[in-house]
C-alpha cells in the first residue's frame, strides 16, 4: 500500500496545480532528449564508411559554392537528395566544420519526433476508444499524461533511434520528417478537418504541415518520403471507410502544389545540370534497383526485420504483439463507428505494419530502413502501459481490486524478464561475439580490458532481478516498466557511450591522427592515395581528394600515370595503407620513406614514377 499512497500523493500534486504537470513534462522531455541525442554528440570522430561521405559532400557545397550538385572526392554523389547536405553546410557556417555540425540535423530530427509524439499522445493517447468519449474524466487525463511521458521516452530511449540520431547520415532526418508529417496528418484528421485559418485553396494548418514535411522527406531520401506516408494514410482511410471524405478535406490540389513547390525545384535544377547521369544514378540505381534487387551485397532473409525490431527496439519490442492484438483490428465495424480522435492507436498500427511489410518485400535490406516505424511502435507500447499504470495511479486500496490482472500483459512482462537476462548474457559474451575488422585486429581483447561488457551484463542482470521482485508482488508488478526504463538509461550511460568511445579510439582515431600528419607534411601539389581499403573520413579530415584503390589495378595505374604526366619529374605521392597492403603493391622498404605510423596504418612517401613502375609491373604480371 505504500506504493499506492505514493502514487496518490504524486497525482494529487499535479491535480492541485496543473502547471506542475507541464513543468515536469518540460524537464522530462529535456532530460530524455539530452541523454539520447545531445550528450557527447561530438565526442567521437566520424565513423567510416558512410558518415564521412555525407560530411564531405556537405563541405564541398560550401567550397564549390554549388548547392545543387553534391560532390564527394571530385565525383558527383547522387545517392541522396540535398536536404541533409544543406543542413550540415548551414551547421558548418554556424558552428564550424566539426562532428557536431555533421550530426546536429539527425539529433534535431529525433528531438522533433519525440516532442511531437509527446503532444500527440497527450491529446489523443486514449488507452481505449471508449476513453475518447469521456476524455474529461480524471482517470483518462492521467492516462493521457502517462501515454505522453512513456511515448516520448520510448521513442528516444531505444538502440535504433539512439544509433541513427548520433550519425551524420540521412536516415534519422528521413524518419523525423516522415514521422512528423504523419503526426501532423493525424492532428488534422482528428480535428475533423476544421479549416482554421485556411486561405483559399489551402488545407488546415495541420494538413499543410503534412504536405511541407512530406516534401522535406522527399528532399531527404527521394520518392520513399511520400510513397510510404501516402501508403499508410490511404490504407488507414480505406479501413475506416473515410477515404473520399478526407481526400476532400485535405484539398489535394492546393496541398499538392505546395508539396511540389517545396521539393520539385531541386529535382528540376539537378536534372537540367546533370541530365541522365542524375536520373540513372538516383532514380534507377538508388531507388528502383534497391527495391527490386540486391545492392552493395545488402541481402537478408525474409525474417530479417523481425530480428532487427526485436533487438534494436528492445526491451520494449517484447510488448508489440500484445499491443497489436489488443486493438482487435479484425473488428472493422467497431473501428468505423469510433470518433476520429480515438483512432491514434489504429493509425499507429497501419504506420508500423505498412513500413514493416514494404521493406520486407524490398530485396535490399538494411537495419536503418525500418527506423521510421519506431515512433509508431513506441506509441503502441505506450498506450498499453499507460492504461495499466493508470490503474495503479488511482491508488487502489481493495485487495480484490488487485486481482483484476491483465494476463496478456503479465505474460508479456514475464517474457520481458527473460529478455533482460538474455540481454545480460549477450552483453557478457560480446568479446567472443564481435566479428573481425581489419582496422581493429585486437577488438575482442580491447573490449575485455575495458570491462564495458561486464557493465552491460551487470546492468541488465540487475534490471532482471528487480523486475522479478516486482513480478512476485501483486501490488507492484506493473512497475516492471520502470525497471526497464532505468536499466536502459544506465545501459546508455555506462555501455553505449563508452562503447562508442572505445570503437573510436581503436578504429577511427589512428586515421584522424594520420590526417593531421598529412596536413603538416604534405608538399604543394602532392596527392594522397589509400591502398587496400576505403576510409572516406581521411578525405574529410585532410580536406583534399584521395585516390582510393584496393590494389594496383588499372584505375590506380591511370591515376599515377596522370600524376606523372602533369607533375615534375621529382614529384612524390603520399600513400596510406596497412603494411601488408603496401607490400602487395610490390614496393620495397628502400623505395619509400615512412612519414608516420599509427597502428594498424602507415603513411609513406614514394616517388610518383617509382609507384607507377610497380603498378605497371603488377598489371602486366596479371
Amino acid at each position: 500500500m505504500k506504493l499506492a499512497d505514493t502514487i496518490k500523493d504524486w497525482w494529487q500534486s499535479f491535480e492541485k496545480s496543473p502547471k506542475s504537470a507541464w513543468v515536469f513534462s518540460i524537464i522530462w522531455l529535456a532530460s530524455v532528449c539530452w541523454l539520447a541525442f545531445l550528450w557527447n554528440l561530438g565526442r567521437i570522430g566520424l565513423i567510416d564508411e558512410t558518415e564521412p561521405l555525407f560530411a564531405e559532400a556537405a563541405r564541398q557545397m560550401i567550397v564549390r559554392s554549388d548547392w545543387i550538385t553534391p560532390y564527394f572526392n571530385e565525383v558527383t554523389r547522387f545517392d541522396k537528395p540535398p536536404l541533409v547536405y544543406w543542413l550540415m553546410a548551414i551547421g558548418y557556417k554556424l558552428i564550424g566544420v566539426n562532428e557536431w555540425a555533421v550530426r546536429l540535423p539527425s539529433a534535431l530530427a529525433a528531438i522533433a519526433i519525440a516532442i511531437l509524439c509527446f503532444f500527440t499522445l497527450r491529446y489523443f493517447g486514449f488507452a481505449t476508444p471508449a476513453a475518447a468519449q469521456t476524455h474529461q474524466l480524471r482517470r483518462t487525463q492521467r492516462q493521457l499524461w502517462l501515454s505522453a511521458w512513456l511515448g516520448a521516452a520510448l521513442v528516444a530511449l531505444n538502440a535504433h533511434t539512439i544509433a541513427w540520431s548520433r550519425l551524420g547520415v540521412s536516415d534519422m532526418l528521413l524518419s523525423g520528417c516522415m514521422g512528423t508529417s504523419l503526426l501532423c496528418f493525424f492532428w488534422g484528421y482528428a480535428e475533423e478537418g476544421k479549416r482554421k485559418n485556411a486561405l483559399f485553396f489551402l488545407p488546415n494548418p495541420w494538413y499543410l504541415g503534412f504536405y511541407v514535411l512530406s516534401a522535406l522527406a522527399v528532399l531527404t531520401k527521394g520518392p520513399v518520403g511520400i510513397v510510404l506516408p501516402g501508403l499508410i494514410i490511404v490504407t488507414f482511410l480505406l479501413y475506416v471507410g473515410r477515404l473520399r471524405e478526407v481526400l476532400q478535406e485535405i484539398r489535394l490540389i492546393g496541398g499538392g502544389l505546395i508539396f511540389l513547390a517545396v521539393c520539385l525545384p531541386w529535382y528540376v535544377l539537378v536534372t537540367i545540370k546533370n541530365g541522365e547521369a542524375f536520373l540513372n544514378s538516383f532514380f534507377g540505381y538508388h531507388n528502383f534497383d534497391r527495391f527490386t534487387s540486391v545492392v552493395n551485397n545488402h541481402s537478408a532473409p525474409w525474417y530479417f526485420y523481425f530480428l532487427i525490431v526485436l533487438a534494436l527496439f528492445a526491451p520494449w519490442s517484447i510488448y508489440l504483439p500484445l499491443a497489436i492484438m489488443r486493438l482487435r483490428f479484425w473488428q472493422r465495424s467497431f473501428w468505423t463507428q469510433q470518433p476520429r480522435r480515438a483512432h491514434l492507436s489504429l493509425f499507429a498500427l497501419f504506420w508500423f505494419v505498412d513500413i514493416f511489410v514494404f521493406f520486407t518485400i524490398s530485396v535490399t535490406k538494411l537495419p536503418s530502413y525500418v527506423l521510421p516505424l519506431i515512433p509508431a511502435a513506441a506509441i503502441l507500447v505506450a498506450l498499453v502501459w499507460s492504461k495499466e499504470l493508470s490503474r495503479d495511479s488511482q491508488c487502489i486500496s481493495s485487495e480484490s481490486r488487485f486481482l483484476k490482472i491483465n494476463y496478456g500483459l503479465l505474460i508479456s512482462a514475464s517474457l520481458n524478464i527473460l529478455l533482460l537476462f538474455l540481454l545480460a548474457i549477450v552483453s557478457l559474451q560480446i568479446p567472443s561475439l564481435v566479428g573481425s575488422d581489419a582496422a581493429m585486429e585486437n577488438l575482442s581483447e580491447l573490449i575485455q580490458r575495458s570491462g564495458v561488457h561486464l557493465r552491460g551484463g551487470t546492468i541488465w542482470a540487475i534490471a532482471g532481478i528487480v523486475s522479478l521482485f516486482f513480478l512476485r508482488k501483486r501490488t507492484s508488478w506493473r512497475w516492471i516498466i520502470a525497471a526497464n526504463l532505468v536499466g536502459f538509461i544506465a545501459f546508455t550511460i555506462f555501455f553505449i557511450d563508452p562503447g562508442y568511445a572505445l570503437m573510436d579510439a581503436t578504429r577511427q582515431l589512428p586515421l584522424r591522427q594520420l590526417s593531421e600528419a598529412i596536413a603538416q607534411v604534405r608538399q604543394p601539389g602532392e596527392r594522397l592515395m589509400m591502398v587496400g581499403f576505403k576510409k572516406p573520413s581521411v578525405a574529410f579530415y585532410t580536406q583534399q581528394s584521395v585516390g582510393f584503390f584496393w590494389t594496383c589495378d588499372r584505375s590506380a595505374t591511370n591515376f599515377l600515370q596522370n600524376l606523372v604526366n602533369t607533375s615534375p619529374d621529382d614529384s612524390t605521392v603520399l600513400i596510406i595503407g596497412q603494411p601488408d597492403d603496401i607490400e602487395k603493391t610490390g614496393l620495397q622498404s628502400q623505395d619509400y620513406r615512412v612519414i608516420e605510423e599509427k597502428a594498424p596504418y602507415q603513411l609513406i612517401r614514394v616517388a610518383t614514377r617509382r609507384a607507377l613502375h610497380y603498378c605497371l609491373r603488377d598489371n602486366n604480371a596479371n
